[in-house]
């Protein structure tokens, strides 16, 4: 099984933020110009919070407010879980399902070293999968005699 630093090292090491004073609508503009659904929060080199879509849905759609007026420290997350880069996908996996989030920040110490996302991990699970699938199948064929 794959760890999160493998999976970063095969992803690439982009880590795209905003700060809590940008506003939302500015955040919203980075989030699509990259294709992305989260954004760290970060005040200088601190990691401060995330900001997702989910915030957005939650916190400014359906309480009628304008991303054009509303600070990104207004809605985003605060309360950060993240994980180390040794640990495995699979770990990564349990924590994101445990706390119903689908963006985890990598720390290295105090070291922010990348993010990674449920999809990250699910395509990395799947290829694992795949690769013990075929190492078996192998087996199988290479020591089952047709008579």
């Amino acid at each position: 099984m794959k760890t999160v630093k493998q999976v970063l090292k095969e992803k690439g090491g982009d880590i795209w933020s905003t700060t809590p004073d940008k506003l939302v609508f500015e955040a919203l503009q980075l989030m699509a110009d990259k294709q992305i659904g989260a954004l760290l929060v970060m005040d200088g080199n601190k990691l401060v919070g995330i900001f997702s879509e989910r915030d957005y849905a939650r916190k400014v759609i359906l309480k009628g407010k304008s991303s054009k007026e509303l600070a990104v420290r207004e809605i985003m997350s605060s309360h950060i879980f993240y994980v180390t880069p040794d640990i495995t996908c699979a770990q990564a996996l349990d924590l994101m399902t445990e706390k119903r989030v689908r963006h985890l920040p990598v720390l290295d110490g105090s070291k922010l070293v990348g993010v990674v996302s449920i999809g990250d991990l699910v395509r990395s699970v799947i290829a694992h999968q795949k690769e013990v699938i075929d190492r078996l199948e192998k087996h199988i064929l290479e020591n089952t005699s047709i008579t």
